[in-house]
């Protein structure tokens, strides 16, 4: 399974994202992570859907949108018109998640789910054959710059294992303080899709970091 490179754009430069995109486009970069918080889920708050328009006026790439928000049924299907190529949503986020995969199917675009550090992996099996791609936070959701978590590659070995058993084709996808040394261990854990942010933006030759990561 190849590695995919998503970069978080919540590290690039927001006064020049026309550029930024461009700039990670050329460095071989393969999707765009779009983080959307809306301070309630997370303590935090980021893009909404106006900035995810405009992103997807400006590129031809695939977005990557990341749903950290509360009740994400109330809002998939406008990031799906708005741009979105894979719309990850939290299994913590919402009571109905079935119904959440539902609406993201029925609008013709892959489908994930996310769970924090302190999630089991478990707790997404009941659905991995509903879905494209599991996302294990390697960090705590809602702010960038953090400190990769050795202990969740655990849960992506458990996953990837899981995945194999049911002879499912299922992305693995990892984010959060993943630079060339810790994107290699989740790699090997079993993960295949990459997020990374900080260490693609504020890389001096960023094709270089985007390769160590690959």
């Amino acid at each position: 399974m190849s590695t995919i490179v998503s970069a978080s754009l919540l590290g690039c430069d927001l006064a020049n994202l026309k550029s930024e995109v461009a700039r990670a486009k050329n460095a071989g970069v393969d999707w765009l992570h779009f983080d959307v918080m809306d301070g309630n889920f997370v303590d935090n708050i980021s893009f909404g859907l106006p900035v995810l328009k405009s992103l997807n006026n400006a590129t031809d790439m695939f977005i990557d949108v990341h749903l950290m928000i509360d009740s994400p049924e109330r809002y998939v299907d406008k990031f799906v018109d708005f741009g979105g190529d894979i719309i990850t949503f939290h299994l913590e986020a919402t009571k109905v998640p079935e119904k959440v995969i539902s609406i993201i199917k029925d609008k013709n675009v892959k489908v994930g789910i996310s769970i924090k550090p302190k999630t089991p992996a478990s707790a997404v099996y009941k659905y991995l054959d509903k879905v494209d791609m599991i996302l294990v936070m390697t960090v705590e959701p809602g702010f960038g710059g953090q400190c990769f978590l050795p202990n969740t590659l655990n849960k992506v070995k458990d996953i990837r294992t899981k995945i194999n058993e049911l002879g499912l084709n299922v992305d693995i996808q990892v984010d959060g303080g993943i630079n060339d040394i810790t994107a290699p261990q989740a790699i090997q854990a079993g993960a295949n899709v990459i997020v990374s942010g900080t260490y693609i933006f504020a890389a001096k030759d960023m094709a270089a970091a985007v390769k160590s990561i690959r």
